[in-house]
């Protein structure tokens, strides 16, 4: 038997660290018996608490907040949603009601937000994904001799290089490259909002070209695939996360999503989320919702592009992006039909 309760996250557990695992060779950490122990979370929720407050300043909470809020901060809470991208992405929104949604895990009481019924959305691999379409083309050696030598990320280098594309072919905007190339995310199967594990990945318009540049516009189009998956998710997010700090995947999401993105100004807001569960713990504050309220901080927003051709643009890559996904269900019927 593992146990009969269900503690809140950061509900201070037992009389905390217990002297032996203060003691312990591996902790190494000088912390002392008594040192109080909070409910844990998993990395992505733990984001989540680490970002969920993080407002700016007050002409882009109002423009957030929906009219239905009020002054409620305890509503308030519910008209947002947290982007935490990494290998994998999660999109996690909270409510005081149950809300059974399609293709949407949960909903999960009290899992992330004491009192708050969770609901999470997620896209199985983003930067897993990223790195895979970079790292199986035969240009990436070159390149990641290039970063190495400018002492950049890969990353930052394909961003530059980029920049550099549009200015050169005199694109009207750096999105405009991919107008050729388009790609469905799904390589590890589709998790929300279709949650079909048989969905496979397409790349459309490959040609011969092995050159850097190409690349570059392979890996826009991966980012603007998954910017598309997320659109398919959700409305308003906040984000965090490791490809938080890309500027041109976080600027892609804002343009074909349509709404403003608030970074935290903690970058590392997992870690920042589970201190504020020791914090909790420690008594420091006396519920989840008053440390988040107070740790939790706005760094810089961004906006969507105000050019109406790149909406223009967009919406047109997004109905060829829901459109591979149908046309492949129509293929997978084919080849059944094939093999009955």
């Amino acid at each position: 038997m593992t146990g009969r309760s269900v503690a809140f996250p950061g509900h201070a557990l037992g009389s905390g660290l217990t002297p032996t695992a203060a003691k312990a060779r591996n902790f190494e950490l000088g912390l002392v018996a008594g040192t109080p122990v909070g409910t844990s979370l998993i990395d992505a929720h733990a984001g989540g608490v680490g970002v969920m407050e993080s407002l700016p300043e007050k002409e882009y909470f109002n423009f957030l907040r929906s009219d239905t809020c009020s002054e409620n901060d305890n509503e308030a809470i519910c008209h947002r949603m947290v982007l935490v991208c990494g290998t994998s992405t999660c999109h996690m929104a909270v409510s005081r009601d149950k809300l059974f949604i399609p293709g949407v895990w949960g909903p999960f009481w009290s899992a992330m937000i004491p009192e708050y019924w969770l609901t999470e959305g997620g896209q199985s691999a983003t930067g897993a994904l990223l790195d895979y379409i970079i790292e199986s083309h035969v240009a990436s050696p070159r390149l990641a001799n290039h970063a190495a030598s400018q002492k950049t990320s890969l990353f930052q280098l394909l961003n530059n290089m980029l920049e550099s594309m549009m200015r050169e072919l005199q694109c009207p905007f750096i999105a405009a490259l991919t107008e050729d190339t388009h790609v469905l995310p799904d390589f590890h199967g589709n998790r929300s909002p279709i949650a079909d594990p048989k969905a496979k990945g397409v790349v459309f318009g490959l040609t011969l070209d092995p050159s850097e540049q190409q690349l570059a516009r392979l890996y826009l189009a991966t980012v603007q695939a998954i910017a598309y998956g997320t659109r398919h998710i959700i409305d308003t997010l906040l984000a965090c996360g490791g490809l938080s700090k890309n500027a041109l995947f976080i600027q892609e999401h804002a343009d074909i999503i349509g709404c403003p993105i608030i970074l935290p100004r903690e970058s590392e807001s997992v870690l920042l989320g589970a201190a504020i569960l020791g914090a909790v713990a420690a008594k420091k504050y006396t519920c989840l919702s008053e440390a988040m309220k107070a740790l939790n901080a706005a760094g810089q927003v961004i906006h969507p592009s105000t050019d109406s051709r790149v909406k223009k643009y967009h919406d047109a890559k997004y109905r060829i992006f829901r459109e591979l996904y149908q046309q492949q269900l129509s293929q997978r019927s084919i080849m059944a039909q094939a093999l009955a």
